[in-house]
């Protein structure tokens, strides 16, 4: 009952202490980036492959890169793109 789980070394337990780091996620960082202005961009879906099957004005439209929404924005930089 009186018996410490561990032998005490003399040292404090430094885990315990601290905080853990908060990492971004790798994923995130290869999939999203930031504007000057804050908000978040990414590259637009569906230009893979089996291009001849799909129309040329869905293969103009998802060239290049797009602005997420809003709300979807708040959800990627609050769990994913913290410190960056």
């Amino acid at each position: 009952m009186g018996m410490p789980s561990r032998p005490s070394t003399g040292q404090p337990d430094i885990r315990k202490r601290q905080m853990p780091k908060i990492k971004n996620k790798s994923s995130a960082k290869k999939r999203f980036r930031l504007t000057a202005k804050g908000k978040v961009r990414f590259n637009s879906a569906n230009l893979r492959h089996m291009l001849r099957r799909r129309s040329q004005k869905m293969k103009r439209t998802n060239r290049g890169t797009q602005i997420l929404s809003k709300p979807d924005s708040r959800i990627i930089k609050r769990n994913f793109l913290r410190n960056v």
